[in-house]
């Protein structure tokens, strides 16, 4: 059971969430049931219900049982229907603005610490990105300048969001502070992570290099974060395809780890490593960087596929 703060904070339950970029340039939620989207915003309007409108929001602030009741409210309202959309209808916003905290794991993958010729980690290798490398589902990510770096890097990830204040937690208990999951890419630009001083902040955080996509869903949809398929595609060639089963450190562990050092707190998101098969593992001769157009599919198992065009 939660070890810290002062209530117990509802997590939301059997909910897919996306987040819809406007014509007015907000971002904010939908809730996806099968070929149907509920807009949020228009369903609380429409409705005079007072309903979260971001996924930071929703998390940060407790208010699942709030977007719930908008949901059955939609589900029980003929002139409500009106919000519901189809996916081919709108255009993918960010999942996450301000997150307070975006944690990532590094070398988290048996396979893929040997192929980058690495021993095998003791404890979890922490490092973060910043809310500027957030990026839709769909998005054009733009690659740095040449003279900057010109070694850009895939990796697909399952990315842990935290729904309830975490803090020295045990690894029995982890995963009931998680809210949801969702698919995620930590591009990587590895001539400024490894080349220039092991620079993994600039080599990990640049405009754009944190997608996460296209959906949201909550931690009661997924058995086992840890039995989950992955897989990479670029330009429709598979690069990567593996499972979570490989993690050295497990979602648990992870989760256990980092809460002994400070507070996780609600809409904090993990992105939890990537498995063998990145550009990086190839030998020299062989490592062609991703270019201008390439299109990298992301895919973790029952969280959907997350697309990036670069630019």
């Amino acid at each position: 059971m939660p070890q810290y703060g002062s209530a117990v904070q509802v997590l939301p339950s059997k909910l897919t969430l996306l987040s819809i970029r406007n014509a007015d340039g907000s971002e904010t939620l939908g809730v996806k049931n099968g070929p149907d989207i509920i807009d949020v915003r228009q369903a609380a309007q429409l409705l005079a219900l007072d309903a979260p409108l971001t996924l930071d929001r929703l998390l940060q602030d407790g208010r699942a049982a709030d977007l719930e009741r908008l949901v059955a409210a939609v589900h029980a309202s003929e002139r409500a229907q009106t919000v519901i959309r189809t996916e081919s209808e709108i255009t993918h916003g960010r999942l996450f603005r301000n997150p307070g905290k975006i944690i990532c794991v590094g070398l988290n993958y048996r396979r893929h610490a040997q192929e980058v010729g690495m021993a095998i980690p003791q404890l979890p290798i922490l490092f973060s990105k910043f809310s500027n490398a957030l990026a839709p589902h769909n998005a054009t990510v733009a690659l740095p300048p040449r003279e900057l770096s010109h070694k850009v890097d895939y990796e697909v990830e399952l990315v842990v969001v935290i729904g309830r204040a975490a803090r020295d937690v045990s690894e029995a208990d982890a995963l009931d502070y998680v809210a949801g999951y969702c698919t995620g890419n930590d591009l990587s630009a590895r001539d400024l992570q490894l080349e220039r001083g092991s620079q993994w902040l600039l080599g990990k955080t640049l405009d754009g290099f944190a997608p996460i996509g296209p959906y949201f869903v909550s931690a009661d949809q997924i058995e086992n974060p840890n039995n989950l398929q992955l897989k990479t595609t670029v330009n429709g060639e598979v690069r990567q395809s593996s499972n979570t089963n490989d993690f050295i450190f497990n979602c648990q562990q992870v989760i256990a780890y980092i809460s002994k050092h400070w507070t996780l707190e609600p809409g904090d998101i993990i992105f939890t490593g990537t498995p063998q098969g990145v550009i990086q593992g190839l030998p020299q001769d062989r490592q062609a960087w991703l270019k201008a157009g390439d299109k990298v599919v992301c895919e973790v198992e029952n969280l959907g596929q997350l697309a990036v065009t670069l630019a």
